[in-house]
């Protein structure tokens, strides 16, 4: 298939980008100024793609001013919008078949459980922006099918998430977050590829769709597994007003996490490769 994607530079854009190609799909980046350009051009970038999948969103794990606001809800709301008038106004036969577009699980409501039907949605900065990025895409054509992936915390080799955890683990100061008892709804990065392959690949792949692995776990669990997995220990904590003086109201991104449930790709039959924490750490640390 012929396959546009967004954010094709970006960590997860290259992870999926690699996957779909070796399984003989042809993939190309739509580039960032086209998301943001003239909608005409954009039209004739996407013309005859069969599937458009849409990655792009400035970082959000930053301090939150006014300027820092405007791009990570520009980045999601208003490249969602461009793309989805670009393929409004697309003749139906050049109209790719399918949108799959990325979410974020920040749409919940903080420590509530939820699957795929909850409408317990959070009221703050994150679950607005997110609430807002899909709603972008209201207005695709009924013709083209559309898949929303609401991503969890992503952990792989290369994740941010795992990175700046290493050393500090490694040299025995690994620490929870808080309490710890906050949910960790992590998913190994190379089921995140997977999960956009198989609904590029699945024709009975639509909605919205939690991407997180089926283990439910707190952030205790995921420092205590963490911990093991390197053969270290891990006895401190990092308290949540060190983490407010260092990001702000951003610290609610690693303080205030819903728990959520991947009920629809389990249902589907969709493998996970690493379901449980303890597998996915031992292939990313090695061990």
């Amino acid at each position: 298939m012929n396959i546009k994607i967004t954010g094709q530079s970006g960590y997860l854009g290259n992870l999926v980008k690699n996957v779909l190609s070796q399984n003989g799909h042809n993939v190309s980046p739509i580039k960032r100024s086209q998301l943001y350009g003239d909608i005409e051009q954009l039209q004739n970038e996407i013309s005859g793609t069969d599937v458009v999948i849409h990655l792009a969103g400035s970082p959000i794990l930053t301090r939150w001013n006014q300027k820092n606001k405007k791009m990570i809800t520009d980045s999601r709301v208003v490249t969602t919008q461009n793309l989805t008038k670009a393929i409004a106004i697309l003749h139906p036969e050049h109209r790719p078949k399918k949108l799959i577009q990325a979410s974020a699980i920040g749409i919940y409501k903080a420590y509530n459980n939820h699957g795929e039907q909850s409408l317990n949605f959070d009221t703050g900065f994150v679950g607005t922006v997110v609430a807002q990025w899909e709603n972008a895409s209201a207005d695709l054509p009924v013709d083209v099918e559309k898949v929303i992936f609401r991503i969890g915390l992503v952990i792989g080799k290369n994740a941010k998430t795992i990175t700046n955890l290493v050393l500090p683990f490694r040299l025995g100061l690994g620490a929870k977050i808080g309490n710890g008892n906050q949910p960790f709804p992590f998913i190994h990065d190379s089921d995140v590829a997977a999960a956009f392959v198989w609904a590029t690949e699945n024709d009975s792949a639509k909605g919205i769709y939690n991407l997180v692995a089926p283990q439910q776990i707190t952030n205790k669990q995921f420092t205590a597994a963490f911990a093991k997995t390197l053969n270290r220990p891990a006895f401190f904590s990092i308290p949540q007003f060190t983490l407010k003086i260092a990001l702000g109201e951003a610290a609610v991104l690693l303080t205030e996490i819903p728990s959520v449930t991947p009920e629809k790709l389990v249902n589907a039959g969709f493998r996970f490769q690493f379901p449980t924490i303890e597998l996915a750490l031992k292939e990313i640390l090695h061990q």
